[in-house]
């Protein structure tokens, strides 16, 4: 037999509000230093850009009165080309590698997705497995293809393989998206009539915005960010882009202008800054809804 007390349920304990406060307190005090840690090297590098090049490294304190726009001026026009020359050839492989990546990745998603063809399941399974594979080894071979068809200190080998849906990551992405949608919808579809390539366009490539949109943003940092591919396949510096035009102003052999330098990279953050900003909400809809049916 069991006694009232045994039976009566326990009350839940609920914290005191003083240790509530406390833990609140101690949580936001912990996230403001750790950001405080990971935003300084920005700041500083900031700040650094308006101190004359001998207080750079001599003063690493975000706090001097002794600023100067100096720096932005003579690194708009200390190489060989204004700065301005270097960030339309960074715009113009960024936004070929975009249009590239969309067009090419999101017909291959489609295809892994609703066309039923032999084979289909290995030839995912290897194109999955090509995300494995870095750059370094298939440098060569790829520099051999693009010399021999006069590539070379051109854009083309930085864009042309983005129309061939080289990037597995984004074909992944927008196939676990494709999957997620209605098939009822390509169903009716066919049954009007309409062919896969109608399918794709008309139905497909808008009901995917925001799968678009995060292989847009992700292209965009990536290719404006890249520096071992112009590297390798721009020797020319009229053709270089901006990650390349920032190496131009170190010298091992003299002295290096670095306050020209760290003007010139504040300037060059700003494109994926404003891009970041402006499409962080589709970036965070097209991450978490990819594969959610």
């Amino acid at each position: 037999m069991t006694t009232e007390t045994e039976t009566r349920p326990r009350p839940v304990r609920t914290p005191a509000p003083w240790a509530r406060l406390t833990r609140s307190i101690a949580k936001h005090t912990m996230l403001i230093v750790l950001s405080a840690v990971m935003i300084y090297p920005l700041v500083w590098l900031l700040v650094s850009s308006f101190k004359p090049n001998a207080d750079i490294f001599r003063d690493l304190s975000i706090f001097t009165t002794d600023l100067t726009p100096e720096n932005y001026v003579n690194g708009w026009n200390d190489l060989q080309s204004p700065f301005g020359v270097y960030i339309v050839n960074s715009s113009i492989i960024a936004f070929g590698a975009i249009l590239g990546n969309l067009v090419s990745c999101s017909m291959a998603a489609y295809a892994f997705a609703r066309l039923k063809f032999r084979g289909r399941n290995l030839a995912f399974a290897i194109m999955l497995g090509s995300i494995m594979l870095p750059f370094q080894v298939l440098m060569v071979p790829q520099f051999v293809i693009f010399k021999e068809l006069g590539w070379l200190n051109t854009f083309l080998p930085l864009i042309a393989p983005k129309f061939l849906a080289t990037e597995a990551f984004f074909v992944f992405l927008m196939v676990q998206f494709i999957r997620g949608l209605p098939k009822e919808i390509f169903e009716a579809a066919r049954i009007d009539g309409a062919g896969h390539f109608r399918c794709y366009l008309n139905i497909t490539f808008p009901l995917i915005t925001p799968a678009l949109a995060t292989t847009a943003i992700f292209t965009f940092i990536w290719t404006w960010g890249d520096f071992f591919g112009p590297l390798v396949y721009l020797r020319l510096p009229e053709s270089w882009p901006v990650s390349l035009a920032l190496k131009g102003f170190l010298d091992a052999q003299s002295s290096s202008d670095y306050g020209s330098m760290f003007a010139m990279s504040v300037v060059s953050l700003l494109p994926m800054f404003l891009v970041f900003l402006f499409g962080q909400r589709f970036l965070i809809k097209g991450i978490t809804t990819t594969g959610i049916k």
